[in-house]
């Protein structure tokens, strides 16, 4: 992941899988500076509203800055028109603020994904502004083509809680087993209806 130009930080695996009734959404926390290991507890999920999250994949202060900028414009949202914006919307205006800053872009790849009154969803911003909503599964990053491969092998529709979010586990390890600049802990959101929790792998094994 990168801070700065100058001061450059890469490496990322993140996933998002929908499941019957909630979304997952998953990190690990390895920050790279070239081959360097800059931060062994990364933060790379942030609660947005009250049931959206988003991760995030590229710079860690352009992440964080949008991370802040996009938690006020839901909070103003809900104060004015007295209802939580919708996931759809919530990406919308990331790819909005993205968009109007193609000149000096934000260096990031997002993942926002939660639950409204039109259910389970996830979307995918890029670092330009587009947002594609996704059906199933997804995952960002330099080592999502080894995520890929487990989500796509043994993801199905409609799968329980807790078998997505082993199955997210189980992605994630596979792509820090072979990316180098993915590692150290995991972070995993459940995200439903009724809760927005976020887990560390070793509590969820407790």
């Amino acid at each position: 992941m990168q801070s700065t130009s100058e001061n450059i930080l890469k490496g990322t695996t993140t996933v998002g899988l929908v499941f019957d009734g909630g979304v997952i959404l998953a990190t690990e926390r390895r920050a790279t500076m070239g081959n360097m290991i800059a931060s062994k507890k990364a933060k790379k999920v942030y609660q947005i509203a009250d049931r959206i999250g988003m991760t995030t994949a590229g710079g860690v202060g352009d992440a964080q800055q949008l991370a802040r900028w996009v938690q006020v414009e839901c909070s103003l949202y809900n104060i004015r028109r007295g209802r939580e914006m919708s996931v759809g919307a919530a990406a919308s205006v990331l790819s909005n603020i993205l968009n109007n800053n193609r000149m000096m872009p934000y260096y990031v790849q997002l993942l926002v994904g939660g639950v409204d009154s039109g259910g389970p969803s996830i979307y995918s911003v890029d670092a330009l502004g587009g947002a594609s909503p996704e059906d199933d599964i997804v995952a960002t990053g330099s080592g999502s083509p080894f995520a890929y491969g487990v989500l796509e092998d043994r993801f199905e529709k409609n799968m329980p809680e807790k078998d997505c979010v082993d199955l997210a586990i189980r992605a994630l390890r596979s792509a820090m087993r072979r990316d180098s600049a993915s590692g150290e802990d995991i972070s995993v959101v459940v995200i439903t209806k009724d809760k927005y929790e976020e887990f560390m792998e070793k509590g969820i094994q407790k």
